[in-house]
């Protein structure tokens, strides 16, 4: 019926859902026989979950048996943000927590090929006051705020929200996370901030876990709620609101025991995890959001960002792995902060890494970023940057790189090479000896002529120009999108509409309409 009113509402201004080809495309036969392989319906319900760490949607499908079961794992093209809730309007934050999508927020005239509204902010993120709109799962692999998937992608999970609502699904669920709720996970972020909203989401993810069932979601008290239900002596169910306090309500016993067990093993080994040293993760150095390994792969300079690949993988090896879909050359992959790894640490800041100390212990604080390498100032690209280079110019050792300021004091014919032969070493001349060997591009025969006796200051080598950055991601030509049974195994051609289904929204609402 929803569907009905949402097709009602074309006017001659728009192109209706029931004649965009896009909108209309069928399932892939390999999907379908994947459905019937797991004993599954075209049509019935299905269920998402969002992985960011990961970079994963995942679709899964109800079975014959009233439980669910995954179908199919699809690779997030670009996500924004940081791990983590969206707070505000424009902070670039992709949302995490549950949504309900339903056919109003499926939108097939979208500027990024297909895409459903995530529905944020819920009843929950109003509470706290959190603002956005607009956030969406769509193609184009491009994301502001969103989760980007290829244009083949979405037009996959497209229709397959759209035949759930033919079977009869009001709504489904949206589960975004920041990574998958493992112990291992939860010991890895353990210090961030995030961890509290991070616990309370994954009470509904253990919901999920134990009864492969769509956990029923209420809000109260500025928290979330999950499978409530009336008290045994109750003559209604109870009312929620989520800023108001929480009724009284009753978890069925059969989950509340099953999410107990799970909780329990999962501390336990969190327990384990910690007591050994597990590292804690590196918070954000100021990159944008994330993509998954395979797509990195095809870009040139491409990279995970905050998302990662699997152990044993590079982008080496997966390179000539088939995309599932089209990139588009306009993609932006994230920018890795390489200054942070290219430079050494100073002596006074303490190693991002995690320390072995129990689950209360705190960990060695971030040191400061430094600037992005595209950033950096010319003439810190010209003079070489680094700890020993810096300091050495701060103490007035100069570089074969640098420009000296000052002239040297001219030398005399009465100073005798063998006074210089006998002195001691100082402190400084074994910083020196230091910076000789960290800074690129130093000349050893420099330093020799400068502590030998000459008539005149020699001019310092001038600096060499900056080498251009060649780390931004070259443009490819955009492909034609991949519209087949399979994500980027066939091509067709630009513009060219796909075959309908006679059973299409069109023959199905006619009536309504």
């Amino acid at each position: 019926m929803t569907a009905g009113v949402l097709l009602s509402g074309c006017n001659s201004d728009q192109i209706s859902l029931a004649t965009n080809a896009k909108a209309n495309q069928p399932v892939p036969p390999k999907l379908i026989a994947a459905m019937a392989e797991k004993d599954m319906d075209l049509q019935s319900p299905i269920l998402v979950r969002l992985f960011k760490q990961e970079a994963e949607l995942e679709v899964w499908k109800q079975t014959r048996s009233g439980k669910f079961a995954l179908l199919k794992t699809y690779p997030i093209c670009r996500w924004s943000g940081d791990l983590g809730p969206k707070v505000r309007e424009g902070d670039r934050q992709a949302p995490e927590g549950f949504y309900s999508i339903n056919p109003s927020q499926m939108n097939p005239q979208s500027a990024y090929y297909l895409s459903f509204n995530t529905g944020y902010p819920n009843a929950f993120d109003k509470a706290l006051g959190r603002t956005g709109s607009q956030l969406m799962v769509h193609g184009d692999c491009s994301s502001r705020g969103c989760y980007a998937m290829t244009d083949e992608q979405i037009a996959e999970i497209y229709s397959l929200g759209r035949e759930s609502f033919f079977g009869g699904q009001k709504a489904f669920q949206l589960q975004a996370y920041p990574f998958k709720m493992t112990p291992v996970n939860m010991a890895r972020h353990r210090n961030n901030p995030n961890m509290p909203f991070w616990k309370m989401i994954k009470e509904g993810y253990d919901h999920f876990e134990v009864t492969r069932q769509e956990p029923k979601v209420d809000f109260c008290e500025k928290k979330y709620v999950f499978d409530a239900a009336k008290p045994a002596d109750a003559k209604r169910d109870p009312v929620f609101d989520a800023s108001a306090k929480c009724p009284a309500y009753v978890i069925p016993e059969e989950i509340a025991e099953a999410v107990r067990g799970k909780q329990a093993r999962d501390e336990t080994e969190y327990a384990r995890l910690v007591a050994k040293g597990t590292p804690v993760a590196r918070m954000n150095t100021g990159i944008d959001g994330g993509m998954n390994k395979v797509f990195a792969a095809k870009i040139p300079e491409g990279s995970t960002g905050l998302s990662e690949g699997a152990e044993g993988t590079t982008l080496q090896m997966l390179a000539m792995a088939k995309a599932p879909g089209t990139i588009p050359g306009h993609v932006n992959p994230p920018k890795p902060n390489l200054d942070a790894v290219a430079s050494a640490p100073a002596p006074q800041e303490e190693p991002v890494t995690a320390v072995s100390a129990p689950a209360t212990t705190r960990v060695a604080a971030v040191a400061p970023a430094e600037k992005p390498q595209a950033e950096k100032s010319q003439a810190e690209k010209t003079q070489g940057g680094g700890f020993f280079s810096n300091l050495g110019r701060k103490m007035g050792l100069g570089t074969a790189d640098t420009t000296a300021t000052t002239p040297p004091p001219q030398a005399t014919a009465s100073v005798a090479p063998a006074q210089t032969s006998v002195t001691p070493p100082t402190a400084a001349s074994r910083l020196k000896a230091a910076v000789t060997r960290f800074v690129p591009g130093h000349d050893k025969s420099k330093d020799t002529a400068k502590d030998a006796p000459k008539p005149s200051a020699v001019a310092a080598k001038p600096a060499e120009p900056a080498k251009p950055d060649t780390r931004l991601a070259a443009t490819r030509p955009a492909l034609k999108p991949s519209l087949s049974d399979g994500a980027g195994e066939a091509t067709q051609i630009m513009g060219a509409a796909p075959v309908v289904q006679s059973n299409s929204f069109d023959s199905r609402f006619g009536a309504v309409k």
